[in-house]
């Protein structure tokens, strides 16, 4: 059972990789526009705010993405684990059987 759930756990590692890659990138990516912009400091003041709430809502939305995809990925395990306990409880009543 420890061999099945490897496969599972990377992927929620990788999800959560990417997400964390996807935010680091865009803050540095966003700090380096701004800085480099030839404007006054209340426009970069505003334009970090615009990004900081943009990357905020981004952040959010992929979040909420991974939540939903953990969630179905837990609910399929869940029903193959059930799945698979109805049929060791069947073969075990048809082993008794047999036995009787």
């Amino acid at each position: 059972m420890t061999i099945e759930n490897q496969p599972h756990e990377y992927h929620s590692n990788n999800v959560l990789g990417v997400l964390l890659g996807t935010l680091v990138g865009g803050l540095v990516g966003a700090v380096t526009m701004l800085l480099l912009a030839p404007q006054s400091g209340k426009d970069t003041r505003i334009q970090i705010q615009k990004k900081g709430i943009e990357l905020r809502d981004r952040t959010t939305e992929l979040m909420d993405d991974a939540m939903a995809q953990v969630r179905l990925d837990r609910n399929k395990f869940t029903m193959d684990g059930r799945r698979k306990a109805k049929e060791s409880f069947h073969q075990g009543q048809e082993l008794v059987i047999d036995q009787l």
